[in-house]
């Protein structure tokens, strides 16, 4: 029918993981396993790009007059840029039936209130590839790549993840996925934006809960079950069942939510636990009225569970460490942080009622999804190797049964895991959580009604709380790095030098002027490329290109991204390192030494 070649190929790509998540199981006793989480990835891979792609889009949204259920409107408007002459031939000939077009009607009709703003404007139907447009877009979508390279190195089988903590892993692909049909509802059914929706807002977010708590599941079974390693979890599959039905009910509101009579401001769970107007506006401390597009108690309460719950993961997985005697996964915690102030990002804008002033806010918590998952990325890549991860494993026809190092590999992947005394059950654990999930959304949903700040859109504001809580998060974990033997935290290393721990610039002056001169041009070539690609980003954001001599905010808009991209750079000066030691040795050849001599130092 028209509308499923409209809007049908996206959310049924968005089930596309589900199936992959709920098919193979990553059992770390299973050799073959890996490459089954190499091919689910590849195949993930492939609907992403198919969904995140603008053009995709744009090939399959026929116009607007496609909608409407007369034949001879229907046949004007399938005139496409994909397939054109062969289409235009079929549907000007009398080879399709006059029947599809009162097929077509009846279908448009059965869902007027969503057919009839799709009619009303075709570009509304690209509400999502049209994020592409803007700065947050682009962070959203350039993301997915590394958080796809984050799960094929977390599922090597030498790792030893739970299959349960690993599929908490994978199911957030599933939270991504799921924003694409809402938001597009939310801005063609609507006119708003996913935020300002509550009852379709919840509902995402509820399946990044969902995630968070296979995590802690996950994980923590394997650290204080001992009988794990024989038995497998204790919850059986029972979470991943309460996850599928989870998405297929999310997916039953997103599509029939409208004729069911849910507004734009309709509240998620019917704004369960919500306090009515007039006892609001009794209590002593209220200084002015909610907007109408505040988050409900349900929708906050989804957001602090996800953030506690985000903060209970990077505890258990710090810890995991120890019960697998590999302090590499202390890294994957600090990977994890920019997630977390991502989240953090999430919730100060709904502190801030959503408002467009605000669109860096937006644009922040974009980057931090991106620089998270990179670092995730980097801390996974960190584990496999550790574990004996190497270039051969990209090989996805099946290994010999005999080769010395998959039989050590599979050896250590049998290893029992160390039983870690919890420090509560999960009993307590739940209580814990509820209480300051509810305590927190009730504080700050009616505290913040006693000031005058939420309403003022003050980015400084705004700003002091995106980093300041991270920032805290951090120093905790530091000081507790310090508190255990360790130094608190280092850089990602690639490869090793002299001492074993990854390259240092004591390596890049073993190639004395030739290696100065190789660093100074790779630093040369991060600066050169920084400004275009500001430039790039200041267009994508404003429509406009940046006047860095005669405006000062496109000024200083271009040198605040590439001091962002800096801080971002700092992260990866191994790899900075990597590429001055790879260029030295051509320095020497062709610029320090053209007549042969070499400046290399023993």
């Amino acid at each position: 029918s028209p509308i499923n070649l409209q809007i049908g190929s996206t959310p049924s790509a968005s089930f596309l993981p589900l199936a992959i998540c709920s098919n193979y199981k990553f059992n770390v006793q299973n050799p073959s396993s890996f490459t089954m989480a190499k091919l689910s990835i590849a195949a993930a891979l492939v609907a992403a790009i198919a969904i995140v792609a603008p053009t995709t889009t744009l090939a399959f949204a026929p116009p607007s007059s496609l909608l409407v259920g007369s034949k001879a409107s229907s046949f004007a408007a399938v005139q496409h840029d994909v397939s054109r002459n062969m289409i235009t031939e079929l549907v000007t000939s009398d080879i399709i039936p006059s029947t599809l077009a009162s097929a077509s009607a009846t279908i448009s009709s059965s869902i007027p209130t969503l057919a009839d703003s799709l009619a009303a404007s075709s570009s509304s139907l690209l509400s999502f590839t049209d994020q592409g447009n803007n700065l947050a877009g682009i962070f959203f979508q350039a993301s997915l790549l590394p958080y796809l390279a984050f799960l094929y190195f977390l599922s090597f089988r030498g790792n030893r993840t739970p299959n349960l903590g690993n599929f908490g892993f994978q199911y957030l692909l599933l939270f991504v996925l799921g924003t694409i049909p809402s938001g597009i509802i939310t801005k063609s059914v609507y006119g708003e934006t996913l935020a300002n929706v509550d009852w379709l807002h919840g509902g995402a977010e509820a399946l990044l809960t969902i995630t968070n708590v296979l995590l802690v599941l996950g994980f923590r079974d394997a650290m204080t079950s001992p009988d794990y390693t024989t038995t497998g979890s204790k919850y059986g599959v029972t979470p991943k069942i309460i996850g599928g039905v989870a998405v297929l009910i999310f997916a039953a509101a997103c599509f029939n939510g409208a004729n069911l009579g849910f507004e734009a401001h309709s509240q998620f769970l019917f704004g369960a636990g919500n306090l009515p107007s007039e006892t609001v506006l009794s209590l002593p401390f209220v200084q002015h009225s909610e907007p109408v597009n505040a988050l409900s108690i349900p929708t906050w309460a989804i957001h602090f569970s996800s953030v506690f719950e985000y903060l209970f993961a990077m505890d258990t997985i710090w810890r995991f460490a120890e019960t697998t005697d590999n302090p590499k996964w202390k890294g994957l915690t600090w990977g994890m942080l920019p997630l977390h102030a991502s989240g953090i990002a999430a919730c100060t804008y709904h502190f801030f009622y959503n408002p467009s002033s605000l669109q860096f806010v937006v644009e922040l918590q974009a980057f931090f999804t991106l620089l998270g998952n990179l670092t995730c990325a980097i801390a996974a890549y960190r584990i496999a190797v550790s574990n004996g991860w190497a270039l051969r494993e990209l090989n996805p026809f099946p290994k010999s049964e005999v080769s010395p190092e998959g039989i050590a590999i599979d050896e250590a992947a049998a290893l029992p895991y160390n039983v870690v005394a919890a420090k509560e059950n999960d009993l307590q654990l739940a209580a814990k959580l509820m209480a300051l999930t509810v305590g927190s959304s009730y504080v700050l949903k009616y505290g913040e009604l006693a000031l005058d700040l939420p309403l003022t859109e003050n980015g400084a504001a705004a700003g002091a709380i995106i980093f300041g809580i991270p920032a805290i998060t951090a120093y905790l974990y530091y000081n507790r790095g310090k508190e255990e033997g360790g130094e608190g935290f280092s850089l990602p290393s690639f490869g090793s030098g002299e001492d074993g721990e990854g390259l240092s610039m004591a390596d890049v002056k073993k190639f004395g002027v030739s290696g100065t001169v190789a660093y100074i041009l790779t630093e040369l070539a991060f600066w050169a490329v920084a400004f275009p690609v500001a430039s790039n980003a200041l267009y994508q954001t404003t429509g406009h290109w940046p006047d860095v001599f005669n405006d000062t905010s496109d000024r200083a808009a271009v040198l605040a991204f590439i001091f962002g991209a800096a801080n971002i750079a700092r992260l990866l000066v191994p790899l900075r390192l990597g590429a001055a030691l790879a260029l030295a040795p051509w320095v020497d050849k062709n610029i320090i030494n053209r007549d042969g001599a070499s400046d290399e130092q023993p």
